[in-house]
Formats: C-alpha cells, structure tokens, sequence
C-alpha cells in the first residue's frame, strides 16, 4: 500500500507554535491527505506509527463515527503535572490546582503515577502504553493517534485497556488533527472533553479556515477523513531548506520499509 503515496515529493512543512516549529510532512495518497510529524528524535519504529496513522485515512479509512462533533477542553479544569524532583512536589500542584475533572500525569515510571494517584481525588490519566504495563497506576488513559498508530490501533489499544479514554491532539496542522478528532468520535464512550486544540491553528493552517479545526462552541466536527491542504496557506508555511527537506523523506522511507 505504501507504493501508493509519493514520498520523494512530499511537501514538508514548518507550523510556528509558541515551543517552536512543529515539522512534518504531507502525504497525499489514493484517496486524500495525511500528516507524518512524529516528534524530534523519534526511532524508526515509532516513526512507523506515525506514518501508518498518516496512511490510514487515505487507505484503509477511519472507522464510523457515533457522534458528528466532539467536545474540546479549554484546559481550566484540567492540570498537565509532570512528575520530576518528587512525587509529593507533584501532588501539591495538584492539590494547589483547585477543582478539575482530571490531572494529566506525565511520568517516567508506573511507581510515580500509582503513587500519585493514591494521594489525589482526582483522577488520573497517563500514557496508553504506561497504563498498560500497570492497569492500576491510573484511571484514565490517553489516547494520540499518531504514537498509537492511527484510529482503528488506538481504538483497539483502548478496548483492551478498559478504562475510559481521553483524546489527546498529536497533530501539528488540521489534517493531522483531524486523525485524534475521528479518534474521539469514534469511542464507544466519551467520558472526557478532548484536547485541547492546537492554539497556533488559528494563525497558521494548512487547509482553508472554513476546514480549519479552531473550535466552535466548546466542539470540533467530526469528518469522514481529513480536509486537503489549501495551496495559498500551505505555500507560507513548506520548508525550502535542503538539508531539511532530505532529513524528512528520508525518515519517511525508512519508517515506510518498516510496514
């Protein structure tokens, strides 16, 4: 299926966000567009999931969808805490946070989240595949498309885990995006708000601003597969150096010869 897409020409982008340039690269397949923008660094083997999330809407497709929108957090009840000099540092943020509907832990270790989440009454949400080396370190577990591999993974991935879900953006423009919002609306249960939205989406996109996923009213619609770039917003925001340029494709085809 990989011999389907155009990886040699695929135009590579650069989304100014307040951390800085998110980069990737769009692929244009049989049927539509995907985004590949796995994070700096990442190995080959989890390049290949990002990449297998980038091919699936134009391949294989997302699955139904049993709600037309998705609600989206504005992140006020919700704390991101990470777990660093101590897990009572990191109890006392969210002790000090006040009311919220879930705390999104970022740790290293089963040990740390368990340990936090039997201190705090609230509950706690961690990585998919953190909470499925230890199924009672957590409440919640987060759920990206692009690190899971796409939609129908992800839903799989959160089947067998059996605890509810929240939808977390891996997306850098609304393409990609558009994979972790067919993600939520495509859970059986929704118990938590999803997001929150990439902010930088409403300076820079890729597509038209009639597709562009800004939130409207607290939600995002849910589409059968994602919205194709705009030339006239894409052109602003390709990335001509070089160097750069060659470093992407060819991570695209060695995380394409892992498929």
């Amino acid at each position: 299926m990989r011999t389907l897409f155009d990886f040699d020409d695929a135009p590579v982008f650069a989304i100014p966000t307040s951390g800085g340039p998110r980069l990737g690269v769009l692929l244009d397949g049989p049927q539509g567009w995907g985004e590949f923008s796995p994070p700096p660094g990442c190995d080959d083997a989890l390049a290949a999931r990002w990449l297998t999330s980038a091919m699936e809407p134009s391949t294989v497709g997302w699955p139904d969808a049993v709600r037309g929108r998705v609600p989206v957090s504005d992140g006020r009840a919700r704390a991101v805490v990470t777990v660093e000099s101590s897990v009572a540092s990191a109890v006392a943020r969210i002790r000090d946070a006040g009311a919220l509907d879930l705390v999104r832990l970022v740790c290293r270790s089963t040990e740390d989240a368990a340990a936090v989440r039997r201190q705090v009454d609230v509950p706690v949400a961690v990585e998919a595949d953190l909470l499925a080396a230890d199924p009672g370190c957590a409440d919640v577990a987060v759920l990206r498309c692009g690190e899971l591999g796409g939609v129908r993974r992800a839903l799989r991935r959160a089947e067998r885990l059996g605890v509810p879900a929240v939808v977390e953006f891996s997306g850098a423009t609304s393409i990609g995006a558009a994979a972790d919002v067919a993600l939520a609306a495509a859970l059986p249960e929704l118990p938590y708000a999803c997001g929150p939205a990439p902010e930088w989406l409403r300076a820079g996109d890729v597509v038209s601003p009639a597709r562009s996923l800004v939130p409207a009213d607290g939600h995002l619609p849910a589409a059968p597969m994602p919205a194709a770039p705009d030339p006239s917003r894409l052109e602003p925001l390709l990335v001509h150096d070089d160097d750069t340029v060659q470093q992407w494709r060819a991570l695209v085809r060695r995380a394409a010869a892992l498929l």
